[in-house]
């Protein structure tokens, strides 16, 4: 078959109008679990603190009848400490990009603001869950706070070669060999926590080993119903001999590690009116800057209700 001779097709108009949709698509992820899961608190100055005690250990305990009482040996809190970091995100538009009309969104400022917020939070989810010591900054130095890894001493399972850090926050865990995630590690971990007085609630790895973890049998052989037309390949809960364990995977955190937590036992202190807070910057041509910026710190209230299995392969 052939065009007809003569036929005006859209191969030849001028003038037809753009076809452009008024919805933007974007996929990238936004879920930050550990800020969700996490307090809040108050830091009021750049060094936060907070203290942590534990009680004697149990012991056989007899006393005499009639015995003058002895006192007990009184021990002192420890107080623990992280500098609060500063993150930023900063939007600037030409007047001209806010004056032309666009497809998606009403005004650029807008929309550029509201990615870089997007974009803080999941920055602020990184910086939580680094490996990463505590710096204390100077006038040419950024501030950084702790990260997870940083506190976790207790109840920690990891490679060969590999090390705990201090536990202050004054240095980072040293990573040691690379091994398999397995449900015995978890088992462990568990136990620790369990001897400790901890009691997690929640098991957070990355992609790779949350796979790993829905291989878990706890000992028990699943069983799927004939009539079910639906294949359950994972689960979400893990229960273990000293509780169960919600199983959230993150894409924020690294692959290596998985966090056995109490999750009332992690706070995230901001400084006051400085929690993912928008200003206009200074104006100094045609073009318009917003900054968007928390300033904030890991509180982790203590480090022995919580747990870490170190060291695993991700892939």
């Amino acid at each position: 078959m052939a065009q007809p001779t003569n036929s005006q097709s859209t191969y030849d108009q001028v003038g037809i109008r753009e076809d452009l949709s008024d919805i933007i698509y974007d996929v990238s992820p936004t879920e930050t679990p550990f800020l969700s899961l996490a307090g809040r608190s108050e830091a009021t100055n750049t060094y936060h603190e907070w203290q942590v005690d534990s009680l004697a250990a149990a012991a056989t305990n007899y006393v005499i009848e009639g015995d003058d009482a002895t006192s007990d040996a009184a021990t002192a809190t420890t107080r623990r400490g992280n500098y609060t970091n500063i993150s930023d995100k900063v939007a600037r538009v030409t007047g001209t990009a806010r004056a032309v009309n666009t497809a998606g969104r009403a005004d650029e400022m807008d929309y550029q603001v509201l990615k870089r917020a997007k974009e803080l939070k999941r920055d602020m989810e990184t910086v939580l869950l680094a490996n990463n010591a505590r710096v204390a900054g100077d006038d040419s130095t950024a501030r950084e706070c702790a990260g997870v890894p940083a506190w976790l001493i207790t109840n920690t399972d990891f490679g060969a070669t590999g090390a705990d850090a201090t536990g202050d926050g004054t240095d980072a865990r040293t990573d040691g060999t690379q091994r398999a995630f397995t449900e015995d590690q978890v088992k462990t971990v568990m136990q620790l926590c369990w001897e400790n007085g901890g009691m997690p609630d929640v098991l957070m790895t990355g992609s790779f080993n949350r796979q790993i973890a829905s291989s878990f049998t706890g000992g028990k052989t699943g069983f799927q119903k004939a009539e079910d037309k639906v294949l359950h390949a994972t689960y979400d809960v893990y229960e273990s001999d000293f509780g169960q364990l919600k199983m959230i995977p993150n894409r924020f955190q690294r692959s290596r590690d998985a966090f056995v937590l109490q999750s009332d036992m992690w706070k995230v202190a901001f400084m006051p009116g400085r929690n993912m807070v928008t200003t206009d910057l200074a104006k100094t041509g045609d073009t318009d800057r917003k900054q968007i910026l928390s300033e904030y710190t890991l509180e982790a209230c203590n480090e022995k209700a919580s747990g870490m299995i170190a060291d695993l392969t991700t892939s």
